[in-house]
């Protein structure tokens, strides 16, 4: 990739509670969901669910990938379409701010994020974001069907930050990535990706190399964004991005 020489040449961008607030319940409506698939699909011990569904999260990265170590078989697309099926997307409003603050960054910009690539589309399209990224690296893209039987590869592991860097063609020093979490913040860092973690305190983690208390403060908090623009074209993104927009 090559934009015109700019200190960044992409930027990452982690989207749940990064590109909209943890306010909006999306995030407790999720692992809400995730609970009763493990309660009804699974059929595991009502009074187990809630610590394990969080234990496999922190020592797996998702819940879904701790579960499929654990030896539980389930589809893919169905836990997805279980999961994300019934969240509250009505709570997702067009964000104008974000989406101008988006246009005006001349790097190409790709979504990096666990989530399948229809839930993907429907937060961008509920924020009105649809064509402000170049490609989306999801689920899908990680765990290709063709190898259904590899464990899942997902952030915060260091192995998917290297292959969203090998899909994506970008030199890890010229690209940004952005997340509201500690965890991936770090692995971004030890991936050799510059860190920006979105939504917490200055006194959070070595490996952030910028904190941002919410994503509307990018502009006065990472200027470097922006450095030498007004010598660079703006960027042309397609209409269809959203249609085409997972890296393969």
């Amino acid at each position: 990739m090559d934009c015109f020489g700019a200190k960044y040449e992409c930027l990452f961008f982690d989207m749940d509670d990064t590109l909209y607030p943890l306010s909006t319940g999306i995030n407790l409506a999720c692992r809400n969901n995730i609970q009763e698939f493990m309660l009804n699909r699974l059929g595991i011990e009502e009074t187990l669910v809630p610590k394990m569904c969080l234990d496999l999260y922190k020592e797996y990265g998702t819940t879904m990938a701790g579960l499929k170590v654990m030896g539980y078989e389930f589809d893919n697309d169905e836990f997805h379409a279980y999961v994300h099926g019934k969240l509250p997307y009505e709570k997702l409003k067009p964000d104008p701010v974000l989406r101008n603050l988006l246009l005006s960054m001349p790097q190409h910009k790709i979504i990096f994020t666990n989530a399948d690539m229809v839930h993907a589309a429907r937060v961008l399209s509920r924020l009105g974001l649809e064509d402000c990224f170049e490609g989306v690296i999801c689920f899908e893209t990680l765990n290709p069907p063709i190898e259904s039987e590899a464990p899942i590869l997902c952030k915060p592991d260091v192995k998917a930050f290297e292959a969203a860097i090998r899909l994506a063609g970008v030199d890890p020093k010229k690209t940004m990535f952005l997340d509201d979490s500690t965890r991936n913040i770090a692995s971004a860092k030890a991936a050799g990706l510059t860190t920006v973690l979105v939504g917490g305190s200055v006194a959070n983690i070595p490996e952030a190399d910028y904190v941002l208390s919410s994503i509307h403060n990018i502009k006065e908090a990472v200027p470097d964004i922006w450095e030498g623009k007004d010598e660079q074209p703006e960027q042309v993104v397609q209409p269809n991005a959203v249609a085409t927009m997972v890296l393969a």
